[in-house]
C-alpha cells in the first residue's frame, strides 16, 4: 500500500511539473519554461505570436513568429534551412542559459548562447521582435544580448533595419522563401544600398530593381504630415491607406532603411502596426495581409525595360522588348511543341523564368513539379486558351500583335503632334510676352548703361556683370555659400576669377521690389560715396532675374552680433559708440553732403554691414526715396519699412523726412546700447517695446540699468553711455520738429561738454498706441550679410 501511494505523488509531481513550467499564452520565456508545439507566446497587446509552424503538405516544423489575427503566414522563421522533421520542438532557456531549440529527430538548434553565466529571459514584443535580455535583481534588464530582427527572413516589419553594421559586419536584408510552402531561402533578396542610399530586390545576384532616390513628400490632403517616399515605389493602391515613412540613418558604425507607420485618421484602429513587407518567392512585395497592396512587382522586368524603377541587364539576342510571359490557362498542342523537364528541383520558379528566357526554343514554362521545371519548346507552337479557367495554368511568351504596335504607334504620332503644336503655340506667346517685357525693360537698362557711363566718367565703378560670371562666382548658387535671404531674395557670397570676394543679391521674382526698387538702389548707391555706406560694385540682368553686386563684408551685419548671446560679448562699448558715430556719418551724408538728398526709410540692425575692422556700413536702399534739396517731407499711401523702427507721422500719416530716419537712428540707438531688439517684450503687464523701457528707465532716473550686461564690467565710459541713451530718447520725440538734425545727432555725441535738452514722452508705436494698416510681410531671420530687402515686418 504504502508503494502504491509512493508511486501516486511522484506521478502526480511530475504532471504537476510539467504543468507549471509549459509555456501558454505569457509574452515572456524564463528559465526552466518549455515552448512545445501545442503552446504559444503572445505579445502584451496580442498583435504577435511566437510558436512552431508547419506549411501545408509538409511535417517540416520551424519556429517562427506571426500576426496574431491573420492567417497568412509567418513573418520570421528561426531555422528556415535547418527544419525539424517532425512537431517534436521545444523552445526553452536551459540551464546553462542558452535560448535553444530542441526535438526528438535531430541535433539542438541553439538561437542563443549566454557565456557570461547571466539569467536571461526571452520575450515577445508588440513590434514583432523576439529579445533575449539579461534579467537584473529587480526585474529585466535594460541591455539587449539577443533579437530576431536582427536576423530577417522574408518580411521586414516596421523598425527592422535593412542595411549593414560596419562594426560587427552584419549585414541586414530580407530573402524569399524557395517556394510557396518552402521556407527555405529563395532567390531574391532586398538588400540597402549604402553607397547610393537606395533599395534594392537581386535575383541570384544580379539586380533587378531600385528604389530610386528618398525624397520628401506632403500629403494635398495631410499638409502637416511631412514623410519620406522612395521615387520608385507606387503607393496609390493601397485600400487601407497605410503611411508609410521612411528613414535613412547613416553612422561612423552603420548605416541603414528603416520604415514607420505614421498616423492616418483614415484608417481604422485594427490596422494600426499591422504591417509588413513581404518579399515573395516570385518576386513582388505585398503589405503582409495579401487583401492590400503589391508595394512592388519584379516580375515586370525583364532586363530591357527601365521603368518603375527596373535595371537593365544582358539580354538574349533573340529577344525584344515586345516579349514577356503570361500566366495562362490552356495547353500546348502536342503536335507542334516538345515538352521537356529541368529535372532540378533545387530551381526556384524564376529560375525557370529565367532559363525558358535565355533558351531561344523555349515558348513557356511551368514551375513547381517534383522534378523541378517543365518548359515547353517550338519556335511554331500553338498555344490553346481556355478561359473559362479549366484547363491549369502555365506561363506562356507572347508577344504584343503587330497591328496593337501600328495602331500604337499611329497613337504615338497623333500624341507628338498635338504635343509639338501646343509647344509652338505656347512658344509663341512665350515670346510675344517676353518682347513686350523686353520692352519696359529696354528703358530701364538704357538707364542704367546710361548710368554706368556717365558714373565712370565721375571716378564710380558700376559694372554690368555677365550672368555666367556669376555663376562661376557662386558656384552656382550653391546652398554652401548661401549667407541667408530677406523679404526679396537670398544673398550669396562669390569670388571673382581675380580674387575678389562679393555679395549677389538675387531678388525674388515673387518679391515686392520690381523695376522702379531694382533701378532706385542702382541709381543711388551708384550715386553716392562714404565710408559708412556700403559699395555697389555693379548688378546683373539675366531673363527675368536681376541681381546686384556688393563688397561683400566678412563680419555679416550688426544683428548678427548684437542680438546673439555669445556673439554680442565680442562688441565692446568702444566698437559699439564706433557704430553708432559711424551711421550717423553715414546718414548726415546720406541728408546734407550727398548729390542727392536721401532718406533711407528702413535703417535697423539688420542693414547695418561690418566690415573687417568692425565699422558700420549702411546698405539695403530699395526702399530709400530721393527728395530735392528744397523739399523737406512727402507723403505716400503704401508704407514700407520695419515695424517698431517707424517713425509715428509715418506709420500713421505716411508721412515721411529726414526726421524719420532720425526716429529710426533712435530706435537703433537704444538696441546698440542694450543688445536687445526693439520687439523682444511679450509681458503683458509691462513694457511692449525697447522704447517705452527705455523711457520708464529715464523718468525713474535708472537709465543706466537698460545697458547690456556685457558692457558693465568692463565699461568705463558710463558719462558716454548716458549720453547715448539721452540722445536715443531726444532721436524718438513724438513731434517731428523736436527731434534733433543728423548734424545735431553727431554734435550731441562727440561734444561731452554741449548742454543736452530733456527728452519728452516719446510715441510708442505699438499695438496699445496706435492703430493702422500695415503691408505685413514675413518676419526676417538674421540679415547674413546685410543685403535683404525689407517691406514691412511685424516685429
Amino acid at each position: 500500500m504504502h508503494k502504491v501511494v509512493s508511486i501516486t505523488i511522484t506521478i502526480f509531481l511530475v504532471i504537476f511539473y510539467h504543468s507549471v513550467s509549459i509555456v501558454s499564452s505569457v509574452d515572456t520565456l524564463k528559465q526552466g519554461d518549455r515552448l512545445s508545439s501545442s503552446a504559444y507566446l503572445v505579445s502584451a497587446n496580442g498583435v504577435f505570436t511566437l510558436g512552431f509552424y508547419s506549411p501545408e503538405n509538409t511535417n517540416n516544423s520551424y519556429l517562427g513568429i506571426w500576426f496574431t489575427d491573420n492567417t497568412y503566414g509567418p513573418i520570421w522563421l528561426c531555422n528556415r534551412d535547418k527544419p525539424l522533421t517532425d512537431n517534436s520542438g521545444v523552445l526553452t532557456i536551459s540551464s546553462t542559459m542558452k535560448l535553444i531549440i530542441n526535438s526528438s529527430g535531430g541535433d539542438p538548434i541553439d538561437l542563443y548562447a549566454n557565456e557570461k553565466g547571466m539569467n536571461i529571459t526571452a520575450t515577445l514584443l508588440d513590434s514583432g521582435n523576439f529579445v533575449v535580455k539579461e534579467m537584473s535583481i529587480n526585474g529585466f534588464g535594460d541591455k539587449v544580448l539577443w533579437q530576431s530582427f536582427d536576423y530577417p527572413t522574408d518580411t521586414l516589419l516596421p523598425g527592422m533595419k535593412l542595411g549593414v553594421n560596419h562594426s560587427t559586419g552584419r549585414n541586414w536584408s530580407i530573402t524569399s522563401w524557395f517556394s510557396e510552402n518552402n521556407p527555405a531561402a529563395g532567390a531574391f533578396t532586398l538588400e540597402w544600398d549604402p553607397s547610393r542610399h537606395r533599395l534594392i530586390i537581386r535575383r541570384r545576384g544580379v539586380v533587378y530593381w531600385t528604389s530610386g532616390d528618398l525624397k520628401d513628400y506632403i500629403d494635398e490632403d495631410r499638409p502637416d504630415l511631412k514623410i519620406k517616399k522612395f521615387e520608385n515605389i507606387d503607393y496609390s493602391n493601397d485600400p487601407d491607406h497605410l503611411i508609410y515613412n521612411f528613414v535613412n540613418v547613416t553612422k561612423d558604425d552603420e548605416d541603414y532603411m528603416s520604415y514607420f507607420l505614421e498616423t492616418n485618421p483614415n484608417r481604422t484602429p485594427d490596422y494600426i502596426n499591422i504591417s509588413g513587407w513581404k518579399l515573395n518567392y516570385e518576386g513582388f512585395i505585398r503589405d503582409h495581409d495579401t487583401d492590400r497592396m503589391i508595394i512592388l512587382d519584379v516580375r515586370r522586368c525583364y532586363g530591357y525595360n527601365k521603368g518603375g524603377g527596373c535595371e537593365l541587364w544582358e539580354q538574349p539576342k533573340c529577344r525584344n522588348h515586345k516579349e514577356k510571359f503570361d500566366l495562362r490557362s490552356g495547353y500546348f498542342l502536342p503536335n507542334y511543341t516538345d515538352s521537356s523537364y529541368g529535372n532540378n528541383s533545387g530551381l526556384t520558379g524564376s529560375d525557370c523564368r529565367d532559363h525558358c528566357w535565355k533558351d531561344c526554343e523555349c515558348v513557356g514554362y511551368l514551375a513547381g513539379s517534383e522534378s523541378g521545371c517543365v518548359y515547353w519548346k517550338g519556335k511554331d507552337s500553338t498555344f490553346v486558351q481556355s478561359l473559362d479557367g479549366s484547363e491549369p495554368q502555365q506561363y506562356v511568351l507572347t508577344s504584343e500583335p503587330e497591328n496593337r504596335r501600328k495602331k500604337k504607334k499611329k497613337t504615338w504620332i497623333v500624341i507628338a503632334v498635338v504635343i509639338t503644336v501646343v509647344l509652338l503655340l505656347l512658344g509663341c506667346l512665350w515670346f510675344i510676352m517676353r518682347k513686350i517685357k523686353q520692352g519696359k525693360w529696354k528703358e530701364e537698362l538704357d538707364t542704367l548703361m546710361t548710368l554706368e557711363d556717365n558714373d565712370r566718367g565721375n571716378g564710380h565703378d558700376l559694372r554690368l556683370f555677365t550672368y555666367s560670371s556669376i555663376l562661376a562666382a557662386t558656384n552656382s548658387f550653391s546652398s554652401e555659400n548661401k549667407l541667408g535671404g530677406g523679404g526679396f531674395g537670398p544673398v550669396y557670397k562669390g569670388k571673382m576669377v581675380e580674387g575678389r570676394e562679393i555679395a549677389v543679391k538675387v531678388l525674388s521674382r515673387r518679391s515686392d521690389q520690381g523695376l522702379l526698387e531694382f533701378k532706385t538702389e542702382l541709381i543711388l548707391i551708384s550715386k553716392i560715396n562714404h565710408v559708412n555706406l556700403v559699395k555697389l560694385l555693379g548688378f546683373c540682368i539675366h531673363g527675368d532675374e536681376k541681381m546686384i553686386v556688393y563688397d561683400y563684408m566678412p563680419n555679416k551685419s550688426l544683428d548678427f552680433f548684437l542680438f546673439d548671446p555669445a556673439k554680442k560679448e565680442l562688441l565692446k562699448w568702444d566698437t559699439r559708440f564706433n557704430i553708432i558715430e559711424g551711421i550717423a556719418q553715414g546718414l548726415l551724408y546720406l541728408h546734407k553732403y550727398s548729390r542727392l538728398r536721401i532718406i533711407h526709410r528702413d535703417l535697423k540692425a539688420g542693414n547695418i554691414l561690418l566690415d573687417d575692422n568692425m565699422n558700420p556700413k549702411i546698405s539695403d536702399f530699395g526702399l530709400a526715396k530721393i527728395f530735392e534739396q528744397n523739399v523737406i517731407e512727402a507723403n505716400t499711401n503704401r508704407c514700407v519699412g520695419t515695424y517698431g523702427y517707424m517713425a509715428p507721422e509715418y506709420a500713421m500719416q505716411g508721412i515721411y523726412s529726414v526726421k524719420s530716419d532720425v526716429y529710426s537712428f533712435g530706435v537703433l540707438v537704444l538696441e546698440i546700447v542694450s543688445g536687445q531688439k526693439t520687439n523682444s517684450f511679450h509681458n503683458e503687464e509691462g513694457p511692449l517695446n525697447l522704447v517705452e523701457y527705455a523711457w520708464e528707465l529715464w523718468i525713474k532716473d535708472a537709465a543706466l540699468e537698460l545697458v547690456d550686461p556685457t558692457l558693465k564690467s568692463s565699461c568705463s565710459h558710463i558719462d558716454q553711455l548716458q549720453r547715448c541713451i539721452h540722445v536715443g530718447l531726444l532721436c524718438l520725440e513724438n513731434r517731428t520738429t523736436d527731434r534733433p538734425t543728423t548734424e545735431d545727432v553727431l554734435s550731441m555725441l562727440k561734444n561731452e561738454t554741449m548742454m543736452l535738452p530733456m527728452p519728452k514722452c516719446p510715441a510708442f508705436v505699438s499695438g496699445r498706441s496706435v492703430v493702422f494698416e500695415l503691408e505685413i510681410n514675413k518676419s526676417q531671420k538674421f540679415s547674413a550679410n546685410g543685403l535683404s530687402m525689407s517691406a514691412i515686418d511685424g516685429r
